[in-house]
């Protein structure tokens, strides 16, 4: 018999991610594949055990005897080898989701598992459980040999492999054993309307080759050359694997109730594109040569505007699916047990209709940037900038929610109030630079008083700090990026007293929290773990305002909190766990942000 995994829930970082620029799964360091949705990052899930154990579903290849696992992705690549090590066999399992035609959405997503011998002889287990809605849908299990189908009422998923499967009620499984230098291999194919062909040996070897080629040319398009080539090529390939081909858009993670705190219940749906993000996201490929994929976003990001439906709060909602649809109704799956009984699992987020200023500055920020890069918007973009801009001069002193999305009631945001400042300055830039038609003395009026907003009621005298919001005395790490975006000199005395009560307030052994949720309630109840952007936003900040040494120590303590692949869940939790959605594509953005600010100010150029 193999040996079971005594652990029901892997940790969060003991996962590494494969995807095609569609979809996306979730494979543990033991083999199993926990999570996985298709035909989309915001479809519902085939497998979702790391969810729900028991209910979730998987696809497991587990060894016949006790094992150390190692993982590794095959160099500038996605594809993911995990290694099984004995003292008697070694064996390694590679995974991979064939890129073919990314930018044509289709239903069809293929998942290729390879089992090659190395050492001895080793015996695997393989088990094939999907649960199709996270169980809420019914399937039934069709033919035999080596092809089983896996049907519900309107999708279906095939399993190919090079052994026969058995078919034991709603599972199929199989053993394989592999001596040194044999491989075998099992298809997982989603969305497939005919029977899928059996692949050769050559088959398998051409799908490797194509991968690494695909991945390898890909990274050779960027330009950073940098101290941190690795972690910055490996952050760029995990915000590339969350974007959405056939838009453009980029998912904020791939994975949803992942939680901020075991038990707790900050669980939320990110397999949305938010605009703020997404944004974000747009900059930093933008800083490493990544062009032809910010340009796709802002695309995306013109239709959006070009929608302008009328709308309560403005006219961009915060986020959408990945195909600009804008329903995002939140549901509490209370029949899922969630990731080690943190409850409850969500499907949908209902902070789409909330008001968050913020992201127009994100986003002007970001098409400004393009426009330098040379990659011009067009006119029919600028007169959708031009309608947003005059909306933000009419509103832009309303409370919101803020970039943290507060469910504890709107407010007057400082970092909401600065973020608009950016928006109007970049549209200003933006009209200057091409001599756009704009009404450019009402828009510098408005801008210019929001400037003087922020510094008399943003600033708390008593604390030597800008604070979370106006009157308030809660220090916010969003502040951080008040430098980063011009608004303040790095060399400020009013900055660098904010960032020493940032330091003293919210920085723990490098680590940084977002706030103090006790001091500043969020509606929700219990407490989080540190974010990890806010620590390479203090990085970034550290660099801009001379403190180079302390930067450089706190990046590279930071580093040492990735998991084993190099990737980074939204947050860490005190004992240096990975915490939240996973990976996520805010912390990895701001990985590279912080790692071009080191550069420059170690080289002397800041």
């Amino acid at each position: 018999m193999p040996l079971v995994s005594t652990v029901r829930y892997p940790p969060i970082g003991d996962h590494g991610l494969i995807g095609d620029l569609q979809s996306a799964a979730l494979v543990a360091t033991d083999g199993s594949i926990d999570w996985f949705c298709a035909p989309r990052f915001d479809s519902p899930p085939v497998f979702a055990s790391v969810l729900d154990a028991d209910r979730g579903g998987h696809c497991s290849i587990r060894p016949h005897t006790e094992a150390v696992t190692r993982q590794m992705y095959l160099p500038e690549s996605a594809t993911l080898v995990t290694r099984f090590l004995s003292a008697d066999s070694v064996a390694e399992v590679t995974d991979l989701m064939p890129i073919n035609d990314p930018a044509t959405a289709t239903d069809r997503r293929r998942i290729l598992r390879v089992i090659r011998g190395l050492r001895g002889s080793s015996r695997f287990t393989v088990e094939i459980s999907p649960a199709f809605d996270f169980g809420r849908v019914a399937h039934v299990v069709s033919g035999g040999g080596r092809h089983v189908r896996f049907s519900t009422t309107d999708y279906g998923v095939d399993a190919t492999a090079s052994v026969d499967l058995r078919i034991d009620g709603a599972v199929a499984t199989s053993v394989i054993e592999v001596g040194e230098g044999d491989v075998a291999w099992l298809v997982l194919e989603s969305g497939a309307d005919e029977r899928v062909c059996e692949l050769t040996r050559a088959d398998v070897d051409r799908e490797l080759v194509a991968a690494s080629e695909y991945w390898r040319g890909w990274v050779g398009q960027g330009q950073y050359r940098g101290r941190w080539r690795e972690m910055i090529t490996r952050s760029a390939i995990t915000l590339k694997l969350m974007t959405y081909a056939p838009t453009g858009a980029m998912v904020a993670a791939p994975s949803t109730s992942l939680p901020e705190r075991i038990g707790g219940e900050r669980n939320w749906d990110y397999r949305f594109t938010w605009v703020r993000d997404a944004s974000f996201s747009m900059r930093a490929l933008v800083a490493l040569g990544f062009d032809d994929e910010a340009i796709a976003f802002s695309h995306w990001m013109v239709d959006r505007i070009d929608e302008r439906r009328d709308r309560q709060h403005g006219p961009l909602q915060i986020m959408y699916r990945v195909d600009g649809a804008t329903e995002l109704t939140e549901e509490n799956l209370d029949e899922l047990d969630g990731y080690r009984q943190s409850r409850p699992v969500r499907i949908g987020n209902g902070a789409v209709d909330q008001l968050q200023l913020d992201i127009y500055g994100e986003l002007l920020n970001a098409l400004q940037l393009l426009e330098e890069s040379g990659h011009f918007i067009s006119g029919r973009a600028w007169r959708g900038v031009v309608e947003m801009i005059d909306w933000l001069c009419e509103n832009w002193d309303q409370p919101e929610a803020g970039i943290w999305e507060s469910r504890g009631g709107p407010q007057h945001f400082v970092y909401g109030r600065m973020m608009v400042w950016v928006a109007i300055d970049r549209a200003l830039r933006i009209a200057a630079h091409r001599s756009f038609p704009a009404p450019v003395q009402r828009w510098t009026a408005v801008r210019d008083l929001i400037y003087d907003v922020v510094h008399e009621r943003g600033f708390n005298t008593e604390l030597g700090a800008f604070v979370q919001y106006e009157g308030g005395d809660v220090l916010d790490a969003a502040i951080l990026l008040m430098p980063l975006n011009g608004f303040i000199s790095p060399t400020d005395p009013r900055w660098l007293s904010t960032l020493q009560a940032i330091r003293d307030t919210l920085v723990t052994d490098s680590l940084v929290y977002r706030y103090d949720p006790r001091a500043s309630p969020d509606g929700l109840t219990g407490t989080e773990g540190t974010f990890s952007l806010c620590t390479f936003w203090y990085v970034a900040a550290l660099a801009r305002s001379g403190f180079v040494d302390e930067a450089r120590l706190t990046f590279d303590k930071m580093l040492t909190h990735a998991n084993h692949l190099g990737l980074f869940s939204e947050e860490v939790g005190v004992t240096g766990e990975q915490l939240g959605n996973f990976p996520q594509a805010f912390t990895h953005l701001s990985l590279i942000v912080a790692a071009i600010e080191l550069d420059r100010a170690m080289d002397g150029d800041c």
